[in-house]
């Protein structure tokens, strides 16, 4: 069984828990389901921001703790400050250390869209992303079957939420559906855990016009980034890189100066 397929049924048992301890009917009366979205593809676009989806992560399944000394509120406003376009907050406890409260947090202290990570596999966590704040959901391809993705975007849609689609590989593309907003290239495997910043290279071409095309993982410099908008990306999403310096705003700071 690889961390994927753990992940993943580990998933299934906490999405069933959660539902008997809070109904959808209560998602939908909480104080946070009823604000209006930010459109998160069009940050991403305004060309007077950076295009950066700054990710606070605290540990990952393949390198373990990544940053355990950092709080959510010192680095997503500070990422906020800095100029990240949205934020990407990691909500999955188990592998990743990342908790709802994070998102609510991040939400209560920014006035940018933020992308609920987490690995989606039922409707009702749509509601609850919803719920917790966010503005955006992530839906993993090589996880969902065509018709899961399908319904899982439509309902986002309907309550407001965006919706990116991550792929890796090119018979992926035949999962993307009307109810997505963005289509992110995950350069890093997620049944291995590696990382091939050629990915993004190799499928860019393969996105349909019409999606906002976002690189993953793996881009750790100025010059990088300015390739991948060159291939044609428009957005790009990073954490690691930053997560693991003693202070990830610094970085992160620093790193937004030398875009060009």
């Amino acid at each position: 069984m690889t961390i994927l397929d753990q992940i993943i049924e580990n998933k299934r048992q906490e999405v069933a828990q959660r539902k008997l301890n809070t109904s959808v009917t209560a998602l939908e009366h909480s104080a946070l389901f009823e604000r209006n979205t930010l459109p998160m593809s069009e940050y991403i676009l305004d060309i007077e921001k950076t295009g950066i989806i700054a990710e606070f992560k605290r540990k990952s399944p393949s390198r373990g703790m990544i940053n355990a000394g950092v709080t959510v509120e010192e680095i997503t406003t500070g990422y906020f400050r800095s100029g990240a376009s949205a934020l990407s907050i990691l909500t999955d406890f188990t592998f990743f250390g990342g908790t709802d409260n994070d998102l609510v947090r991040a939400r209560e202290l920014n006035a940018i869209p933020i992308l609920r990570k987490d690995f989606m596999i039922d409707e009702y966590q749509i509601f609850e992303s919803k719920a917790m704040g966010a503005d955006a959901v992530l839906l993993i391809a090589s996880v969902l079957e065509r018709e899961t993705i399908l319904s899982l975007a439509r309902l986002a849609r309907s309550i407001g939420l965006q919706v990116m689609l991550e792929i890796h590989e090119p018979e992926e593309m035949k999962l993307i559906n009307e109810f997505i907003d963005m289509i992110g290239v995950n350069n890093r495997d997620l049944k291995t855990f590696t990382v091939d910043l050629e990915c993004s290279f190799r499928l860019i071409g393969m996105i349909p016009e019409g999606f906002v095309r976002i690189s993953e993982s793996g881009i750790s410099s100025p010059l990088m980034v300015q390739k991948l908008k060159n291939a044609g990306f428009q957005g790009f999403l990073m954490g690691e890189s930053f997560m693991r310096a003693p202070d990830p705003v610094l970085v992160f700071s620093k790193f937004v100066e030398h875009l060009i």
